[in-house]
């Protein structure tokens, strides 16, 4: 199960962030996760308090934005949401796009608590 290791190089990322800016601990984490990340979001899910324990993003809330899948057509050049098993343009349906979204792991947002708030 590789999210663990995705979990454990995340809390490693906020735990250098909390320091960073002083804070106390982690509140809130923000992921958007692409259909094409490799990443099984119940997974991740799980194995986030088990990556969490004992560091400053102890029971932090999670919360995960699974990105759209977009490809822009080098035929038509339009824009399309696809699925990840069929990439070709919903326009015109050429095989040949770009891929614009969906393979990203993002660290998109966090909510620290500072030292003052947490006492």
């Amino acid at each position: 199960m590789h999210e663990l290791t995705v979990c454990q190089a995340l809390v490693a990322r906020l735990d250098e962030l909390a320091r960073q800016r002083g804070a106390r601990r982690v509140a809130r984490v923000w992921l958007d996760i692409g259909p094409l990340a490799g990443i099984e979001v119940p997974l991740l899910e799980q194995a986030w308090p088990l990556a969490a324990a004992g560091g400053v993003a102890e029971g932090a809330e999670l919360r995960v934005e699974v990105v759209p899948l977009r490809v822009r057509c080098s035929s038509c050049g339009r824009d399309s949401d696809v699925v990840p098993n069929r990439l070709s343009c919903a326009h015109c349906g050429s095989g040949h796009t770009r891929l614009l979204s969906g393979d990203e792991l993002v660290l998109n947002r966090v909510e620290l608590v500072s030292m003052e708030e947490a006492i």
